[in-house]
């Protein structure tokens, strides 16, 4: 499965909601808002509907998370950042849903860093 979006996005956010962290299985999730129309699809994808009116569409070979549609915003969908081939070019602006994050988050920029795992770098 392959996606191509164009054009300018119109939001790039770290998402915390609960919904976000448990269908990624992670602490936060950035997306990137395009308009609808600027996404085309080559292949399937398998479709979860986590809360009414959400669906979240994922690669059905690997089960990566790729989009985010609301019926509150048809026109509207949303990408998550970490399937582009260069994220880098998408940095976000901000996080939202913070009421929701996980309480240690907020202390993650201050842990030892390693390259790689700690001996293999």
């Amino acid at each position: 499965m392959r996606y191509e979006v164009t054009g300018e996005p119109n939001h790039v956010s770290v998402c915390h909601c609960t919904d976000c962290r448990r269908c990624a299985g992670a602490t936060g999730v950035a997306w990137a808002g395009f308009p609808i129309e600027n996404l085309s699809l080559s292949g399937d994808t398998a479709v979860y509907c986590s809360t009414l009116g959400v669906e979240r569409r994922f690669c059905l070979i690997c089960g990566t998370g790729l989009f985010y549609t609301s019926a509150e915003a048809p026109a509207q969908v949303d990408i998550q950042i970490a399937t582009l081939d260069d994220p880098d070019d998408l940095p976000p602006t901000k996080h939202v849903q913070l009421a929701d994050a996980v309480g240690w988050e907020a202390g993650l920029h201050e842990l030892p860093g390693h390259p790689r795992f700690p001996g293999q770098d």
